[in-house]
């Protein structure tokens, strides 16, 4: 279910949005820094500071993470189950791994939420849909006119 495009725009993203819900259905949404694409049917997040998300996935392991490239202004929404992992399962040394590269061991975390992938959704700026002639070269040059970049 990881395509090409889904894995560029993941790298391409320097936040994503992670949305869970307690047993109660109270929403929450918290940004992530830390994620990366895992193996081809998972997105994998280290919980740096985490406790309403890590509670929420222990109670209900519904979640949609969203992440787009704030200057072409296109993305993905992506639906799937969630576990927690933790320091001293077996699968933790693995994805740690690949999550220390982007940390450098600047960020310490003691577990890790993995997702795995039951839908995606592209996202588009509605002015790609708006004005379909508009270019990514377009959106960008706009964007940063509109970010002062």
């Amino acid at each position: 279910m990881l395509t090409p495009d889904i894995k560029k725009y993941i790298n391409q993203s320097v936040l994503c949005w992670l949305a869970t819900s307690s047993l109660d259905n109270i929403p929450n949404v918290s940004p992530k820094e830390i994620f990366t694409y895992y193996k081809s049917d998972s997105i994998i997040v280290a919980n740096i500071s985490s406790p309403q998300t890590v509670k929420n996935i222990k109670q209900n392991s519904n979640v949609c993470i969203s992440f787009i490239d704030i200057l072409i202004q296109k993305g993905y929404q992506i639906k799937g189950k969630a576990i927690i992992i933790k320091k001293g399962e077996s699968e933790f040394e693995v994805i740690e791994k690949e999550l220390l590269k982007m940390t450098k061991g600047k960020f310490p975390f003691s577990s890790v939420t993995k997702i795995s992938i039951q839908s995606v959704k592209q996202i588009v700026a509605p002015k790609y849909l708006i004005y379909p002639e508009t270019t990514e070269d377009e959106q960008i040059e706009s964007a940063r006119t509109i970010y002062n970049l």
